[in-house]
């Protein structure tokens, strides 16, 4: 069981501390393999995620090595994109009716398989067209990708008790980038000429490989025996095709899935044509690997410390429209500095708050589709905003790529290729009025209930609470204060020698249940009576109202009463 201490725990309760038990009393259970599964299906989406870039950030040599153009060059990162989108329902169905443990391990496989794919053009003496067996070994890891990069939010909500799993969503998530950070740095480093591009294949298909024997032997079991919250146990309740009505039903989904799903389309393509942008005014292939690493090493940091306050929190929709207006003032001020020459500190300064802003809220409104779509399945909730966003990716990288035109007269350019130079400002200048566009739109219309919270609230809740916040229900604009917060009834008392799954034996009361109340299940007050040495057994409603702002439904995870 986890082993963490409660926020509010007093050094005079040693023993209140444990979330985990206090969950079992409720029925709910952690385990610890838990962490487990988390880190394989990280390894998987960060292999998947070198494999999908490694071929852009020395987009020249492979171009200039296999006789191939720029758009051939391209298309090999596009079809990430065109193959999630079309089977990015097929995936969904997979991971919300065949399993998480079956999804992992096939993404695995098929990773592994493109990644040994690609390296036939390099091995076997007159291969006819090497742009074949490139393309292919992509799709197949592009197969994977639809398969791997739509688990975080299901993991976290299977296998996390409510405090951890935003914590869980963001560390899975952020391996995504972290394969895009390595590709970023390890491509350019490991090819300097045609030759070497056989070298940096086998050096990304090592990983595959060993994440694939990994997920293999070591993925038990899609859940956990007992499930670690109310919202666990109600994951997936909705079927496959009814889930997808919902969400198309749901005003505030549809706003998150296509305002957001623009910006992780705006992402794709930044990520994909960087390389290319940057060449045209003169800058090196290793200084747009430098640029591309800064820009997920920043959106890792950023992750990291915003994955907790959101836990903490709650915080889900503030911290996903500030994230988004921050985003939009980066991509302006990268659409202009990226069309100047030896800007270079102000290039990677603009690059860094780009994935500092970005990629740190990715996780967070993967959580906050998961809270406003609730009872849908968590596969679905997050995997159809990252179709949508492929297909937005793919008409604005599109769209960015018809923009360019030839222009002779740069001699400044670095780009090798053989092709004259491309002015990309037109492009540039589309991509951050776009995201601009996208923020405006989940800024003004977004508003939306936190479903899940609620619905955890209200499973150990019977009779509301909190005078006429109670009555009107949720907020507008968040978790709803007491309507989050649910119905509220006497803690039940435990005894002692009784097992935690089941308190309910008739022995003397249960000393740690008595003195604490779990805040993730939202009671409003208890009735239950002091214990000699113990703590009063009740609290007041508006010790769990943040009067900071209407989205706050708790300040900590545990309150000690």
């Amino acid at each position: 069981m986890a082993g963490q201490t409660g926020a509010g725990q007093t050094g005079a309760d040693p023993g209140l501390a444990e979330p985990g038990a206090l969950c079992a009393q409720q029925g709910h259970r952690t385990y610890a393999r838990r962490w487990v599964f988390l880190l394989i299906v990280s390894l998987v989406s960060c292999s998947n995620a070198m494999l999908w870039l490694s071929f852009a950030p020395v987009a020249d040599i492979i171009a200039e090595h296999f006789v191939l153009s720029m758009a051939q060059i391209n298309w090999l990162s596009l079809v990430y994109l065109v193959v999630s989108t079309l089977f990015g329902l097929v995936a969904i169905w997979v991971l919300d009716s065949v399993g998480l443990r079956e999804a992992t391990i096939l993404g695995s496989w098929l990773n592994f398989a493109g990644s040994v794919l690609r390296i036939m053009p390099c091995v076997v003496v007159g291969t006819q067209n090497p742009f074949a067996f490139l393309m292919g070994g992509q799709s197949l890891c592009a197969l994977a990708q639809s398969l791997v990069i739509f688990s975080p939010a299901k993991v976290a909500a299977l296998w996390f008790p409510e405090h951890q799993r935003a914590t869980a969503n963001m560390l899975t998530t952020i391996s995504n980038p972290l394969g895009v950070l390595v590709a970023n740095m390890l491509s350019p480093a490991l090819v300097k000429k045609g030759e070497d591009i056989l070298l940096m294949l086998s050096v990304y298909a090592i990983p595959a490989g060993v994440v694939c024997l990994l997920s293999t032997i070591c993925l038990r079991e899609s859940v956990p025996p007992t499930p670690p919250s109310a919202g666990a146990a109600s994951s997936t309740s909705e079927k496959f095709l009814d889930g997808l009505k919902l969400l198309v039903r749901n005003k505030a989904y549809v706003i998150l899935a296509v305002c957001f799903g623009g910006c992780i389309g705006i992402s794709y393509s930044f990520s994909t044509l960087l390389q290319q942008i940057l060449c045209a005014s003169g800058y090196s292939s290793g200084f747009s690997g430098l640029c591309g690493a800064l820009f997920i090493a920043f959106g890792i940091l950023g992750a990291l410390a915003l994955g907790p306050y959101v836990d903490r929190t709650k915080h889900f929709t503030e911290a996903t429209k500030i994230g988004l207006c921050l985003v939009s003032l980066a991509c302006m001020a990268f659409a202009l500095v990226s069309l100047l020459q030896g800007q270079a500190l102000a290039l990677a300064t603009t690059c860094s708050l780009l994935g500092l802003f970005g990629f740190s809220v990715t996780p967070v409104a993967m959580e906050l589709a998961v809270e406003c779509s609730f009872p849908v399945g968590e596969g679905a909730a997050v995997g159809l905003i990252f179709v949508l966003g492929q297909v937005e990716g793919i008409f604005i990288m599109l769209a960015m790529m018809a923009l360019t035109v030839q222009c002779s007269e740069r001699s400044f350019s670095t780009c090798q290729q053989g092709e004259d130079p491309l002015d990309w400002t037109a492009s540039v200048l589309l991509m951050a009025g776009l995201c601009n566009l996208f923020s405006c739109i989940l800024v003004l219309f977004f508003h939306t209930s936190y479903r899940r919270l609620q619905a955890e609230s209200g499973k150990s809740s019977s009779t509301a609470v909190g005078g006429a916040d109670s009555r009107r229900g949720v907020d507008r604009g968040g978790a709803g204060r007491a309507g989050v917060l649910g119905p509220s009834r006497a803690t039940p008392e435990c005894k002692a020698g009784a097992s935690l799954e089941d308190p309910r034996e008739p022995q003397s009361p249960h000393p740690i249940c008595c003195r604490a109340t779990p805040r993730a299940q939202g009671p409003a007050a208890t009735d239950a009576p002091s214990r000699p040495g113990g703590l009063a057994g009740s609290v007041l409603a508006s010790r769990f109202i943040d009067q900071a702002g209407p989205h706050s439904s708790f300040s900590s995870p545990w309150v000690i009463t």
